[in-house]
């Protein structure tokens, strides 16, 4: 594989191109892919064309940058969360369809969540989460799930770093996380009122495989009011039918 004189190979520097696209800005300039990558232009220009190429990267109409269709056939071919999603799929429709609002799963990714599959309906309450999105732990009911049953220095990594504010509501502080963490095993749900949004409540519960490890945590957000908490038994029945199916 080729390398630099720095000692790079040409893989990593392709991996920190791609890297360059969020969520919420899926196209880009060349110069900017370049500047986020910490490449020279000219480089970066040759790897979006060599990516291009090989159908990973594509070009928009005015010469802008965007993920190609390669990329998402090679992407949804990914065994371990392909399988989770099919297995989940059942019960988060049926789960949507009783809360009314934003069904989710997702998976723990490093120190985020990670979110598989998401359904929602048209005057749903307001939500940040979105498909193949991320989210910091601290703030997500499905990173305290993450969290809760996770090993210890996952929760210490989370402590080493300022936990962001989104609302007046959200955790910040050490003993507030432990608190919280303490009941969410106590009760087996998390449940979050108005910590990203303040119109918002997301709870959510750990999905756990035929040996009892949780591998993902299914969530739903719905409205901050006295009714949030009445979703919580679809939540864990969901749960433990996507457990029951879910491969080990």
């Amino acid at each position: 594989m080729a390398r630099t004189a720095t000692g790079e190979s040409s893989l990593a520097r392709a991996i920190r191109i791609l890297e360059a696209f969020t969520p919420e800005e899926p196209e880009l300039a060349v110069s900017e892919l370049a500047r986020r990558s910490g490449l020279h232009v000219a480089t970066a220009s040759r790897i979006v064309g060599q990516l291009t190429e090989h159908g990973l990267l594509s070009r928009a109409g005015d010469r802008r940058v965007r993920i190609g269709i390669r990329m998402w056939e090679l992407a949804s071919r990914a065994s371990p969360t392909r399988s989770l999603r099919d297995a989940a799929m059942p019960y988060l429709e049926d789960l949507h369809a009783v809360v009314g609002h934003h069904a989710q799963l997702a998976v723990l990714l490093g120190d985020e969540v990670l979110f598989l599959e998401r359904l929602s309906a048209r005057d749903a309450v307001v939500n940040y989460s979105r498909i193949a999105g991320r989210l910091p732990l601290h703030i997500s009911s499905s990173g305290m799930v993450f969290l809760a049953y996770g090993p210890g220095e996952l929760c210490e990594r989370v402590l080493e770093r300022p936990l962001e504010r989104y609302t007046a509501a959200t955790i910040t502080t050490a003993e507030r996380l432990r608190a919280t963490l303490d009941q969410v095993r106590r009760q087996g749900y998390a449940l979050l009122p108005g910590h990203v949004h303040a119109e918002a409540t997301g709870i959510a519960v750990p999905v756990r495989d035929g040996l009892g490890e949780v591998v993902a945590a299914l969530s739903v957000i719905v409205p901050n009011d006295e009714r949030a908490p009445s979703a919580v038994p679809a939540l864990l029945a969901a749960a433990r039918g996507v457990g029951r199916s879910v491969p080990t």
